[in-house]
């Protein structure tokens, strides 16, 4: 109830209101931006990696073809690496806010689902049903099942 009212005091344009939000979840708020970028990395180098074998059996360079070096495979790793990482981004932006922040805390903060649900306030299935529901939206979005 005290989150409802915070809210409503900072909509309402209290920078007291803001001050408390920030007291009060400082330490969560920590953990999700500092997971959130390695787990992002940790995806997109995977994704990145995945692409580039799928790319390597689908297409067989001819025999006449010489040899790439790392110099000239660099740049494609790396724009496949941005790539990957906008839309994994662009992904997890369209989870709701629960969801997202139940996804980083389990995998990245790791925080047992009960850890979680305290510091949500719901109860454990909730919490879980929220990382299932998560992970599997940003699954198909990423094999580009979903629309957004």
């Amino acid at each position: 109830m005290e989150d409802k009212l915070l809210i409503l005091r900072f909509k309402a344009g209290s920078t007291e209101a803001l001050c408390r939000i920030y007291e009060k979840y400082e330490g969560v708020m920590l953990i999700v931006a500092a997971g959130l970028r390695s787990y992002l990395t940790t995806c997109v180098a995977n994704l990145a990696r995945d692409r580039l074998r799928a790319n390597k059996r689908q297409s067989a360079s001819p025999p006449e073809a010489e040899p790439q070096t790392d110099e000239q495979t660099m740049p494609l790793g790396r724009a496949i690496h941005d790539e990957e990482l906008r839309r994994l981004a662009d992904a997890l932006t369209t989870l709701p806010y629960e969801q997202r922040e139940v996804v980083v805390l389990h995998l990245k903060g790791d925080l047992t689902f009960r850890e979680i649900a305290n510091v949500q306030g719901a109860s454990i299935n909730t919490v879980q049903s929220r990382y299932r529901y998560g992970i599997d939206k940003l699954r198909s979005m990423l094999n580009g099942e979903v629309e957004r």
